[in-house]
């Protein structure tokens, strides 16, 4: 048996206590985003000693991430270390008896559920729609309880999916937004409010692991002009529900409308993103949030937005989307999920 000391303030909490402790020790966990969210929901998991805590992303560390993802800092930023190796060396030397598995991967439906069946809890650690739902997709047919939670500006939302017991995702959110998504890289975010998210997102793991009773609410807040909202979200379950209820797991599907098409334009440089489901989009709306990070071009069908000298990114009335300036999928796709929100 591993030695409890560590652990010796969090067994004197009755609800976890010595019971709690052990069964912790023989936990695990994923958490899938390794920004803000994740830092904080790593930093909590591996500090309380679940057994297993498998992290992953896709990205690089940045030094406009330090501002807010708390695990790095301005070495692992000169460095361009991946997000999780960076955090991997962190969060082994917090506590060296836990399993830190980091995996550098863009979760798709292609690895998704080789990626996240296996481990107690799934943590969303996420900044986009489309792996949120993709991630409930897995954890409904699996069986797997989750943890979603998002934050951006001053805001911040979080709650509990039990698949069987709870309303999934997919009843609390039936459709995936069109047009517009606010992000960080849009309008900006608090690092406090990662922080508080991401805490109560990790306590929230904690009980499912330990057994205790979670969250029923779906907690939204704004933590800068002081506003909470609880929401009993325990009886929302859409009896028409597609996921939950007819088992007809669209984002893991090929052939579904849900998906987004990435497709590389031979000799071009470019990556093509062309969601299946269209959207017309707000062009004059967009360009007015987009101009805040890069230059903006544009006329009543397209805008040509450079957030840096590298990326042009063009985006047509119909939600299509050329990333030019790459002919790699992953980069395009974190480039999307930056400006766009999915």
């Amino acid at each position: 048996m591993k030695d409890l000391e560590r652990y010796s303030r969090q067994i004197l909490f009755k609800p976890v206590g010595r019971e709690g402790q052990e069964r912790l020790l023989k936990s695990s966990a994923v958490i899938v985003g390794m920004g803000a969210l994740g830092t904080v929901i790593s930093n909590h998991l591996v500090r309380s000693g679940v057994g297993h805590v498998r992290i992953i992303d896709r990205d690089l560390v940045e030094l406009s991430n330090l501002q807010r993802q708390t695990l790095y800092d301005e070495e692992d930023a000169r460095e361009n270390l991946p997000k999780v190796i960076a955090a991997e060396k962190k969060l082994k030397k917090i506590n060296s008896e836990v399993k830190v598995e980091a995996i550098i991967a863009d979760l798709t439906l292609d690895n998704a559920e080789d990626l996240l069946t296996g481990f107690d809890v799934i943590v969303d650690g996420t900044d986009n729609f489309m792996a949120r739902y993709l991630i409930n997709d897995v954890a409904v047919k699996h069986g797997i309880p989750w943890v979603y939670g998002g934050a951006v500006s001053s805001r911040g939302m979080f709650a509990v999916i039990k698949p069987g017991e709870t309303p999934c995702y997919r009843c609390l959110f039936p459709s995936v937004p069109a047009g517009l998504g606010e992000t960080c890289d849009s309008i900006g975010v608090l690092s406090p409010i990662t922080d508080i998210i991401g805490s109560f997102e990790a306590v929230e793991a904690l009980k499912l692991l330990v057994g205790a009773e979670s969250n029923p609410n779906l907690e939204q807040m704004d933590i800068w002009y002081n506003s909470f909202l609880q929401l009993d979200v325990s009886q929302g379950r859409n009896p028409e529900c597609p996921t939950c209820v007819h088992h007809e797991y669209e984002f893991l599907d090929r052939s579904s409308d849900q998906q987004i098409n990435f497709a590389s334009l031979c000799g071009r440089n470019t990556i093509q993103i062309n969601p299946r489901q269209k959207a017309k989009q707000d062009l004059e709306k967009l360009a007015s949030i987009l101009k805040n990070n890069g230059e903006v071009k544009g006329n009543p069908f397209l805008l040509r937005f450079m957030p840096d000298d590298e990326i042009t990114m063009v985006i047509f009335q119909d939600g299509r989307v050329l990333v030019h300036g790459t002919n790699d999928t992953v980069k395009a796709k974190t480039y999307y999920a930056r400006y766009l929100g999915s």
